[in-house]
């Protein structure tokens, strides 16, 4: 009786947008929080699960693929302890991010909109739109690179060709959140098939790849670039804007013993989601290092290198996976990249654009890099390290607002946890302010 009570108490007004199917889901969801389900640990789990799947495209998107590719190629398994403690980042990070739209009922952006003064809310702004234009220009130019590796078709038509896969996939939001969130968590499980094929293929020293995962080693300035694009990458400051959106209006409860239920369920999922796109992004480097590096082919260093090298090397069948995977990647991650920009313009500043108009301002940069013939994995390697400028104007916020009691309540951060994310914003910092330093100084 107490825990119905409580689920009445908690339970939010009906959202006209959501669909049958959503209503269910949430419906079944509360069942659980409040014990009343008789569904077993796995079903009880899944309606939990799929918001950090739409996160973790993110973080196996083209850019990934490029910084990957060029570090493995270059240094062996030397970076692999780059992605391990990136990883460890993005699962604390993404965590944060979960918990301040489970608690707070607003995403990232509107916080700050609310907390900081008018000048502040408009550089941060300004700052997330460039990051969002980064990463598209990593989408754009991945699928298009894709495209034309599986089918031939030139790179500009290809671009074209994610724009309108974009908005085709963006189209399922009208029927509820959980027909996205299952597409998208399908398409990261067949690029981590594509990867697991990879990797039999390829036949890795596993002892070589062990110390790699767990040795931090930078050998040269060119290894601390791509340390930093593949950061970059892999923490991505759009989608911590995007996940507490996700979750701000997912499953409401307001009983604080509900919301730490809550929370546990979706640290679940940002754990399983990111702990995959892990294992997909050490494959790309550990499949560089394998394969190119091992094979004396260390200038490697593009994707269209790649793919044309992995083929009489480990047989067509590599080169044609490799192409899919990078395919699907762009393809979704575009996507995501789309519904994170417009979490950014909305929540900073109240105004909705339209996602078609969204779609088709932030693709022309995109473009624009392929009329003109810019080389595409080094814009793609850049774009990732300049999304790593961007992280610190996403996590700093995001880790002062989540050690606020006012505004957190039972979610407030543990002293510890809190501590362990100032020393993740202060390492992101000083590696920017280092690679700062070496552009100016010609390094």
């Amino acid at each position: 009786m107490l825990a119905r009570m409580a689920l009445t108490q908690t339970t939010p007004p009906a959202d006209p947008t959501r669909t049958a199917g959503d209503t269910a889901t949430v419906d079944a969801a509360l069942d659980v929080l409040s014990g009343r389900s008789g569904k077993g640990r796995f079903g009880r789990l899944l309606l939990f699960m799929g918001p950090a799947f739409i996160a973790s495209v993110a973080y196996v998107d083209p850019g990934n693929f490029a910084t990957n590719i060029q570090a493995g190629a270059q240094y062996g398994y030397t970076l692999l302890w780059v992605v391990t403690a990136s990883n460890l980042m993005a699962i604390l990070i993404q965590s944060l991010s979960a918990k301040l739209g489970i608690a707070t009922g607003s995403n990232l952006a509107e916080v700050c909109r609310n907390e900081y003064p008018r000048p502040v809310v408009w550089g941060l702004w300004a700052l997330m739109e460039i990051v969002a234009m980064a990463t598209d220009l990593a989408e754009f130019l991945g699928a298009a690179v894709g495209m034309n590796l599986l089918f031939g078709i030139p790179l500009f038509a290809a671009g074209l060709v994610t724009a309108v896969v974009t908005f085709v996939v963006l189209g399922l939001e009208r029927y509820g959140f959980r027909p996205l969130e299952t597409l998208i968590t399908a398409l990261v499980g067949a690029i981590a098939a594509c990867y697991a094929v990879e990797t039999l293929m390829d036949r890795p020293d596993w002892a070589a790849v062990l110390g790699g995962s767990v040795t931090p080693r930078l050998p040269d300035r060119q290894s601390v670039v791509l340390a930093a694009g593949i950061l970059g990458a892999t923490v991505m400051p759009h989608v911590i804007f995007l996940h507490s959106s996700l979750m701000q209006g997912r499953i409401v409860v307001r009983d604080p013993v509900l919301m730490r239920k809550l929370f546990r369920f979706e640290t679940i999922d940002v754990m399983v989601a990111m702990g995959l796109a892990g294992l997909i992004n050490g494959a790309m480097l550990i499949m560089a290092a394998s394969t190119f590096h091992r094979g004396g082919l260390q200038t490697v260093g593009t994707l269209e290198e790649a793919h044309r090298t992995l083929q009489p090397l480990l047989g067509r069948t590599a080169g044609w996976v490799f192409a899919l995977s990078l395919l699907l990647a762009g393809l979704s991650s575009a996507t995501v990249g789309t519904m994170a920009g417009q979490v950014i313009m909305q929540g900073f500043l109240r105004r909705h654009v339209p996602v078609w108009l969204r779609r088709l301002v932030t693709m022309i940069p995109s473009l624009v890099v392929i009329a003109v013939g810019f080389d595409p994995t080094r814009t793609l390697v850049f774009s990732q390290v300049l999304l790593s400028f961007g992280l610190p104007f996403a996590v700093i916020p995001l880790v002062m607002f989540t050690r606020r009691p006012d505004l957190m309540g039972p979610l407030v951060n543990h002293r510890a946890t809190t501590v362990l994310a100032f020393v993740v914003a202060g390492l992101i910092t000083l590696l920017n302010a280092y690679l700062i330093i070496q552009m100016l100084t010609g390094g």
